[in-house]
Order: C-alpha cells, then sequence, then structure tokens
C-alpha cells in the first residue's frame, strides 16, 4: 500500500509511535512560528524551561496581530518578542512586514517540512506542500527547543479537484463549498489532501487559500503536491533551491474521497455565524451592506489585491460602504505600488490599512452596530468583529469587490467581464524588516526587555485522584476560542497578563463567570459538541485554569483546544451518552473519584450530587498525557523530566 503526501512526511519526521489512525505519534519539527498575540506567552514558557538556543531549522516570531498601539502594551509585548528573539536565536518579522502566514509562505516555508504555528491558521503552509499545522503556544516553545510534537496519527481525506473555474469564481469558493460539504467539524481528526487535475489549473496562492480555510473544517491539516506550479512559485521568490517535489503514490488508500467539479462552481457565501453556513450569493443577493473588508490569511495575496484594484480600477465605492483592503505582505504592498494598483485601489475610496490582521482579528475597522459586514477572512464567529451585534459574511474578492461597488450583495458575475490578471515571473524580495537574532556567543550579553504588562506565567495545581466542583457555567454546540477568550483591540493587549486577561473570560456567552468563577475557586465546565473550534489560542485553556476550572465536560472537543487543556492541567472529558448532556445544570455540585485510575482506563463515572444521577464519561488519553495531567500541565510536565 502506498503513502499519501502527509503520510510521506510523518513517516520522514517520526520520533516515536506507529501510523496506526488513532495513536499518539511524535513528529521532529523543521520549522516554528509565532504571532504577537500569542507569541509573548509562548517566549515566557520557552524562558521558563531555561533553555538558551531554539534548535529548529528556522524560527520565526511575526508581529501582525496586535499593531494597533493604543497604549504601551502591544509596543513592550513588541519589545519583549524581539529582545526574546535577538537572545535565543529566533528571526523577528517586525510590525508592517505582512501577516505571518503570508510572509512565511512567500519567504520561509519549504516544501516536504513540518511546520507548527501558535496560530491555528499555519496549515496555510500546505499550499506549498508542508505539513503544517496550528498548536497551542505551549507545544510551539517545546518544539523550539528541540522536543517532539505530539498528535493523534490522523485519518486521510482527498478531495479531488476536476474541470476549471469559471470567471468571477475563484479559490475561496472552493473552500466554501467544501465547508458546505462536510461542515465546521466533518473534518476533525483527518488530513485534507487536494488532487485531480483541477488543482493544475490553481496557482500557489489560490492553494493556500483553500489550505488556510481547512482549518475551519477542524481538519489537522490541508495540503497540496509540490509541482511544477510550487516550483515555479519559489523561483519567482527566488528560492528555486527550496524546491522539493511531492505527491501521493498512485496506490494511496484514503478513509474519504470527495470530488468537486470545479466547472459546476458558483459564488458561494457563509452567512453569520459560521463559516459552514454556505450558500451561493444568487440566493441573497439584494442584502444591503454597510463594510466590505478585504485582507487576512486568507485573501490577501498579490494575486488577491491585483484582482481587486483590476475590478476597482476607474469605478467608485458606493457612498453607503465602508471598504478597507489589508495587503498580506509589505512585499505585496511594494508590488501594488510599483505596478500602479495601489492607485486604483485608492482612487476608488478605498481605506488602505497596514499590512496586518487587523479587522479579521478585530483589531480595528469594527462595523456599524448591526452593521452588515462582508470579508474575505476565513472566520465571522459572532462578536468577533469588534461589534457584538454586526452580521458578518464570507466571501471571495471578487464578491467583496462586487458588494462595495453596488452597495448590496452582488453575483460578482453581474459586473461583466473578468479582467485578465499577469502574474509577475519574479516577486520583489527585500527581507530586511525580517532581523536576524544574535550569533550564540553575542546572545549571552542580549538583555530581555520587559514592560509592566507582562505577567509571569501561570501556576496550575498537579491533578488530585478526586475532585468535588461546581459547575460554573454550561454552553451548547460549537464554542469557539472567541466564545471562551474573546479577541478585538480592547482585549488583545493583555494576552501576556492573565490576571487581567480573566476578567473577559467566557464574556461574549455570560459576563458574570468570572466572578463566579473566583468565588467558587475550584469549578468545572460543560459542553456540547465541537467545543474550542477555532483558533489555536492557549489563552483559551490558560484563563480558564487561573480561573480556578479543573475539568471541560462535553460532547466533542476540537483537536487543538483539547491538547492545550491537557497542557494547562484542565481534564478534558467527554460524555459517553451525548443525552446525559442534558442531566446537568449549571450550579449542580459534581464529583470525580478514583481519578488516576479512570485516566488509566479510560472511563469515569461523574456524580451529579445535586440531582442523584450517575453519567459515564471518556477519558482517553494517552500515557504521555495522563502524566502531563497528574503533574498539573505541560510546563510542570517538562520541567520534571
Amino acid at each position: 500500500m502506498g503513502y499519501t503526501i502527509a503520510q510521506k512526511i510523518i513517516k520522514e519526521h517520526l520520533i516515536s509511535g506507529d501510523m496506526t489512525v488513532g495513536s499518539e505519534i511524535a513528529l521532529k519539527i523543521d520549522q516554528t512560528l509565532t504571532q504577537d498575540a500569542t507569541g509573548t506567552m509562548a517566549y515566557l514558557e520557552f524562558e521558563t524551561m531555561g533553555l538558551k538556543r531554539v534548535k529548529t531549522e528556522k524560527s520565526l516570531a511575526y508581529i501582525d496581530h496586535n499593531t494597533l498601539q493604543s497604549g504601551f502594551e502591544n509596543a513592550d509585548d513588541h519589545r519583549y518578542i524581539q529582545s526574546v528573539a535577538k537572545k535565543h536565536g529566533i528571526y523577528f518579522s517586525r510590525p508592517g512586514n505582512g501577516i505571518c502566514h503570508q510572509v512565511h509562505l512567500e519567504r520561509f516555508g519549504k516544501p516536504s517540512k513540518t511546520l507548527i504555528g501558535s496560530d491555528s491558521h499555519t496549515p496555510t503552509g500546505g499550499g506549498i506542500g508542508m505539513l503544517a499545522m496550528g498548536a497551542g503556544g505551549l507545544d510551539v516553545a517545546v518544539a523550539m527547543g528541540g522536543g517532539a510534537y505530539y498528535i493523534t496519527m490522523p485519518k486521510m481525506y482527498k478531495v479531488n479537484l476536476t474541470g476549471k473555474l469559471k470567471p468571477f469564481v475563484s479559490a475561496k469558493d472552493i473552500s466554501l463549498e467544501i465547508l458546505r460539504i462536510l461542515s465546521v467539524k466533518g473534518g476533525v481528526g483527518a488530513i485534507i489532501e487536494w488532487g485531480g487535475e483541477g488543482i493544475k489549473t490553481l496557482s500557489v496562492p489560490e492553494r493556500a487559500t483553500i489550505t488556510n480555510m481547512g482549518t475551519e473544517l477542524g481538519a489537522t491539516t490541508s495540503i497540496f503536491p509540490s509541482d511544477e506550479i510550487t516550483k515555479q512559485f519559489l523561483i519567482s521568490q527566488g528560492r528555486g533551491q527550496d524546491f522539493v517535489p511531492l505527491s501521493s503514490d498512485a496506490d494511496a488508500v484514503y478513509d474519504k474521497v470527495i470530488d468537486i467539479n470545479l466547472d459546476t462552481l458558483e459564488p458561494l457565501i457563509a452567512c453569520p455565524h459560521s463559516p459552514d453556513n454556505v450558500v451561493k450569493v444568487s440566493e441573497i443577493a439584494g442584502t444591503k451592506v454597510d463594510q466590505v473588508c478585504i485582507g487576512s490569511c486568507t485573501n490577501s495575496s498579490l494575486l488577491d489585491m491585483l484582482k481587486v484594484a483590476s475590478l476597482l480600477k476607474g469605478k467608485t465605492v458606493k457612498d453607503s460602504v465602508s471598504l478597507s483592503i489589508s495587503p498580506g505582505s509589505k512585499q505585496v504592498l511594494t508590488m501594488l505600488s510599483n505596478c500602479g494598483a495601489l492607485s486604483d485601489i485608492i482612487a476608488s475610496g478605498a481605506r488602505v490599512l497596514e499590512c496586518a490582521c487587523g479587522p479579521c482579528i478585530g483589531m480595528g475597522f469594527s462595523p456599524n452596530s448591526n452593521g452588515v459586514s462582508l470579508r474575505t477572512f476565513n472566520r465571522n464567529f459572532e462578536g468577533r468583529s469588534g461589534t457584538a451585534d454586526a452580521k458578518v459574511y464570507l466571501v471571495s474578492p471578487e464578491t467583496a469587490v462586487a458588494a462595495a461597488l453596488t452597495g448590496v450583495i452582488t453575483d460578482p458575475r453581474d459586473l461583466g467581464v473578468m479582467p485578465k490578471i499577469d502574474m509577475p515571473k519574479k516577486f520583489v524580495v527585500n527581507d530586511t524588516a525580517v532581523l536576524t537574532p544574535e550569533s550564540e556567543e553575542k546572545a549571552e550579553n542580549c538583555e530581555i526587555l520587559r514592560g509592566p504588562n507582562i505577567k509571569p506565567f501561570p501556576v496550575s495545581k498537579p491533578q488530585e485522584n478526586s475532585l468535588t466542583a461546581t459547575v460554573a457555567l454550561k454552553v451548547g454546540d460549537n464554542i469557539t476560542t472567541d466564545h471562551i477568550m474573546p479577541a478585538g483591540a480592547k482585549i488583545l493587549p493583555y494576552r501576556s497578563n492573565i490576571p487581567h486577561l480573566s476578567q473577559f473570560c467566557f464574556s461574549v456567552c455570560d459576563k458574570t463567570f468570572p466572578e463566579r468563577a473566583k468565588k467558587l475557586g475550584e469549578s468545572i465546565i460543560v459542553g456540547g459538541v465541537n467545543y474550542g473550534q477555532g483558533s489555536s489560542r492557549e489563552h483559551a485553556a490558560l484563563v480558564p485554569m487561573y480561573l480556578g476550572v479543573r475539568a471541560v465536560i462535553v460532547k466533542s472537543f476540537a483537536r487543538i483546544h483539547v491538547a492545550n487543556l491537557i497542557n494547562a492541567g484542565i481534564m478534558p472529558l467527554t460524555f459517553k451518552n451525548a443525552g446525559d448532556y442534558e442531566k446537568i445544570s449549571e450550579g449542580d455540585s459534581l464529583s470525580l473519584d478514583n481519578v488516576f485510575e479512570g485516566i488509566k482506563n479510560g472511563e469515569m463515572i461523574l456524580t451529579d450530587n445535586t440531582n442523584g444521577q450517575k453519567i459515564p464519561l471518556e477519558a482517553n488519553f494517552t500515557k504521555r498525557q495522563q502524566e502531563i495531567l497528574k503533574a498539573g500541565g505541560l510546563l510542570a510536565y517538562t520541567k520534571g523530566n
């Protein structure tokens, strides 16, 4: 039996375990990346481990999330990260150089290599044949120190593309189509490989859009072959030497195969408040639009921006619409400026924002109250935009421009003839905004610069053999990390200050939760299906840990979040029978006895002391995870070994 693309990379990087689906494997990691919303904590963790130097082939720290400096907090964090990077051997991408995934794709990603990043959209690197995965900051810190990255061996899904996209239909529509087919939990436990004759019509930026949004499926990662198209992209970036051909074997076996005919695909749109709430644009055409945002790590490439500039050229944005454009990198912005496309964008009335995540992470450009915002982003979770009652739709750049020009949701095919886009054969390369770390000899004299907003890493408690605690919160299905630990301009600056950050925990669901959890001392959270989907932010585990949450009991978890809970020393448990979720109420007193035996055997009995119910739970942990939970988290476990 042959291997899939992902299996080939896993085989070459396997440190321990076997490639049996569902078993734990340990992987050697070649590259890491962090961004500033998660990076400060990751580097505090790295320092806590007492490590002097990163041991990866290349590690990079990007500043792209918290770039709105309305106070000293973000600037202090950036200064801290820069000083840590200089001292410990990490390359530092300065603010304004671009979004981590876009820059990494352009300048540093390599086919056949492994990459983990403290950002859930790290799978963007799969567009050039990397095994690129989002992870919690602590997992990234361990990998930077030369430690293995542990995952459950995934299933393998294959998506076969046939045909060719028609004008005004783009890679974003392919992403929305697979979300429509599989849903936001349809990729959990799987790696999605893209193949078929149709991929030969897709450029690397288009492939990267698709792998980027594979995150919204809950997939471990997504990946394309490394082929002639990949080679030409790397050559255009002056990195032809990094090319490695990579494809699946003809007799590779997949757990699921999905066919998509590009010839029949139409412009699609994800309606509020989930990326899989997908319909045809034509079905809701005419809906009034207040705001349009184009950019993010999903759709900010030069190809995307040239499309936008061509469609806007000689036209004016509707006076009822506010349009923002965020180029993905300094390279993209420079080339837009050099060819005159930037002038076309500015002349249309669009607002050009810096090369950063910006509105996607709720960092500025929030919609008006009850406003309708069309965004080329990857997430439209409720409140993520910074406006609690906004209605956010996810669209392609073509559909976004159509709405900006008409003031209503419009099928972009109504715009007429799609302009022809000629991509350059050679990109402008200027890496001066990526700072090289000091040599190991000189690093001893480098000072770490800490601001007053940077607080010590919170200390977790070792797990005890019994637990009695109150249900501090009961929530429903598809709770995202934005629900647990919101983003936005008012909150993100405190990512390195867990005590202050804690007052915002679950504020989207229940503003009284933080105070209630503090009073309880120890507590339990109960939830539904796909708990913890979305961002890789470990703060969604660290802050509940700080507030005394000892266990989270749900119907099912998202992959990265369950790992983050274990790393924080919080027990992630699932109902053996999903219907038992209904038997527990907020405020109930719950007990777990013989915890150590339970996590060893994979099952526990939960006693609801309030109503007398006995509820069976699943506690499926590897031997390593059991020891991490007993120690009180990965940091305590790592220190003790």
